[in-house]
This record gives structure tokens, C-alpha cells and sequence, in this order.
């Protein structure tokens, strides 16, 4: 009987630990504060009823969850804290998302208006981001050159890989200080630039315009360290040695051979991506094992290689006299997704909600487990090839599997 009592215990403390409702706030833990949430609504005819909101203690991580009703409001009874603020909604073919970081609750009530960005679904989007690493069993240690991401069609026309770029953000990580972002007197809420500031390398996919078509439904493989057989030595890890696949590779800028192997010999050299800029002084690309933010886009008016020339493109992180940023214009992005570590009560938003107004949690690192987009199951079946969920919501669009998708 004390067993069975003990395992309720835990399985309460499991269920309260998760997004709790506002019932399960602690009774004694001061008086509530009324918090308001609305939008910036663009017209009447806009729907505004139903839009998912999500309230986030910053300090402990309780989650609270309220739809709009038909004016557009969700209303929280809140204690006083620092939250994380989200609002997620479709209105016809319109997405729209909008997000506020550092929303300060503390002895009154108050009304947050939140400024919505409208979007619509991608054409390529980020299916699946592979970088925590893995055990090296049977031996002892951790592995972590076997990152990887896997770009889908979600599109009913054929799209083309040539020209797209990609890169990473700063911070290398969510946890601890964003730089980039200011706090606005008025409202004492975070914000970030009207960019998206991406730190030691920019990539490029090869090709003249026509070279690399992805079909309707189909899936590109880009192997961000060694693009050769890792489970053959670490069984727990991924062969990414396998014809059609891209990678990173490029000796002369990241020599370093641990991270980046010469490709194995299934690997066309045509697949090789370009380093159209390098910033940083890594010998090897970064991207953060246990909370990277990744973003592929297509410059738009110039070539890319034009664009990092011009010098008010290219600028230092602030505070830092070592490193440096590309300015990316945050219309030209295609997909985006932050990646925030469940590990840390201390995780700071760095895309902006118009690119990702949420995030997906990893758990740990060195597991095997990797980040995968959830599939339209309606839209699929519709359309005859795999649709997947794309809401400029990483709440919404991902979850952490337990192994990689290309573990045998």
C-alpha cells in the first residue's frame, strides 16, 4: 500500500509538472494578478476567436493555456512572475503567430497587446534536426560528429535546392544572455532586431537553378559534420554515407578532421555545400549540440555572395570583439526552428515570432534523440504525399523522438 500511494505521489507530480491550468496554481503562493492578452488584430473580418494562447512562468517553467474568445482576448489569473508570452492562430489561409519574452506580472493587473505576424505555410521546410549526439557504446564516451537535418518538398510543385543557404543564430545557445535583445521601457518586455543575425558560417546549396529538384513530398538529406558511416564504429549513431545526400564539407575553412572527415565514397562531390562566408575562427562548423536555432532561406535582389561584401551586412556581436554576424533580412527565411534545453530554466528566445514563435524542447544531450516536424495526417491523405505541420510554431510543428530517423 505504501508503494501504490508513493506511485500516485509521483504520478501527480509528473501530470502537475507539465502545462498546469490555472486551477493548479498554489493557493497560497500570494494574491493572482488579472494578465489580458490580445493582438494587434488586422481587420474585423480577421477570425480572432480560438487562437491557442500559452502563458510561461520564465522562472519555473508552469505553462498556462487559454483560447481567445470571440473579441480576441484570453484572460489569465497569473501570481506574480516573469513570463514568456505566445499566441498562435490561423484565419483562412493566414498563420499568424506573436510572442513576448520578459512579460513582468507583479501586484497589478494589466492587458498585453501583442503584435501579430501574419504568414503563410513554406514550400521547403525543416523535417527533421539531429544534433544532440549520442553514447559511443559499446565503448565509453559521448559522440557528436554525426549532426544532421533532413529538408522536405511540403509544396505540390517540384522546388529546387540550388541557391538555398542556411546557418545558425546567436547565440550558439538558448541558455543564458541574448545580446540581441532590448527591453522596451514602456512595456519592460524583451525584443528582438529586425533581423536574424547568423554567426560563424553561411551555407549554400550548389547548382545553377535547375541541378537539384526536390519532388512533391520528397526529402534532402544535409550532413552537417562527417558524411560517412559513423554506426558502423558507434551502432547507437547514423550511416550518413548514402548516395544523394549533401554535406559540409570544406577543408580549407573547417580543417579540422574530426568533425569534418572526407566524405565517404557514395557522396557526389557536386553535393559538397559552398561556405559563402565564414565569420567566426572555429576549425570546425558549430552548431550547438543542446539548443541550436536553425534557419534556410534564399537571398532575394542580390546574389548572397554580393550581400555579405557590403559592409553594414556584416557586423560584431555586440559587446564581442572576436565575433561576427550576417545580417539576414527576415522576409528572405523560408522555415526556421529554436530549439530550447529542457535542462535550463534560463532559455531566451532569439527568432523572432514570424519565423518561430515558440520552441521544441531537448531533453538531453548525447541520447540519440532527435527533433522531428509532426505530419498533417489530414493534409497528407489529401494530397497523396507526406504534408507536413508548418504554423511558424515550433510548440505546435515539432517533437523529440527517442533515435534518429536514419538509425537502422
Amino acid at each position: 500500500m505504501i508503494r501504490m500511494k508513493k506511485l500516485i505521489y509521483i504520478l501527480t507530480a509528473i501530470l502537475t509538472s507539465a502545462c498546469m491550468d490555472i486551477s493548479n496554481a498554489d493557493p497560497y503562493a500570494g494574491s493572482l494578478n488579472v494578465l489580458k492578452v490580445t493582438a494587434d488584430w488586422p481587420s474585423q473580418d480577421f477570425v480572432r476567436e480560438g487562437a491557442s494562447v500559452r502563458v510561461e512562468d520564465m522562472n519555473t517553467g508552469n505553462a498556462y493555456h487559454v483560447l481567445t474568445d470571440a473579441s480576441g482576448e484570453a484572460v489569465f489569473s497569473l501570481p506574480n512572475g516573469l513570463y514568456r508570452v505566445t499566441m498562435s492562430g490561423k484565419s483562412g489561409e493566414d498563420m499568424f503567430n506573436a510572442a513576448a519574452d520578459k512579460v513582468v506580472v507583479s501586484g497589478q493587473d494589466r492587458t498585453l497587446t501583442l503584435s501579430l505576424a501574419v504568414s503563410r505555410a513554406g514550400s521547403i521546410v525543416i523535417k527533421e534536426l539531429y544534433c544532440g549526439g549520442c553514447k559511443k557504446l559499446p565503448q565509453e564516451g559521448d559522440y557528436q560528429s554525426d549532426q544532421y537535418f533532413i529538408l522536405h518538398n511540403n509544396h505540390f510543385e517540384v522546388q529546387y535546392l540550388d541557391g538555398l543557404c542556411f546557418g545558425t543564430l546567436s547565440p550558439y545557445n538558448s541558455t543564458g544572455s541574448n545580446p540581441w535583445v532590448t527591453v522596451d521601457a514602456a512595456t519592460g518586455t524583451g525584443k528582438l532586431p529586425d533581423f536574424v543575425p547568423l554567426i560563424q558560417a553561411v551555407w549554400q546549396f550548389p547548382g545553377d537553378g535547375d541541378d537539384f529538384p526536390l519532388q512533391p513530398g520528397e526529402d534532402a538529406v544535409v550532413c552537417l559534420r562527417g558524411a560517412i558511416d559513423h554506426a558502423a564504429q558507434y551502432p547507437l549513431s547514423v550511416n550518413l554515407n548514402k548516395p544523394g545526400y549533401f554535406v559540409c564539407y570544406n577543408p580549407t575553412y573547417f580543417p579540422n578532421t574530426m568533425y569534418h572527415p572526407a566524405p565517404g565514397e557514395l557522396i557526389s562531390v557536386d553535393r559538397y555545400l559552398d561556405v559563402v562566408i565564414k565569420t567566426g575562427k572555429a576549425n570546425a562548423y558549430t552548431l550547438s549540440n543542446a539548443s541550436p536555432a536553425l534557419v534556410i532561406f534564399r537571398a532575394e535582389g542580390v546574389s548572397i555572395h554580393d550581400y555579405v561584401l557590403a559592409v553594414d551586412n556584416v557586423i560584431p556581436v555586440p559587446g564581442s570583439t572576436v565575433d561576427n554576424v550576417v545580417k539576414i533580412p527576415c522576409e528572405w527565411v523560408l522555415d526556421a526552428v529554436e530549439v530550447f534545453d529542457a535542462r535550463s530554466s534560463n532559455n531566451q528566445k532569439r527568432l523572432v515570432p514570424s519565423l518561430d514563435a515558440g520552441y521544441v524542447l531537448q531533453t538531453d544531450v548525447y541520447l540519440g534523440r532527435s527533433l522531428m516536424r509532426q505530419v498533417d495526417e489530414t493534409a497528407s491523405e489529401i494530397s497523396g504525399y507526406e504534408i507536413l505541420a508548418d504554423t511558424n510554431n515550433s510548440l505546435n510543428d515539432f517533437y523529440e523522438t527517442q533515435k534518429q530517423s536514419l538509425h537502422e
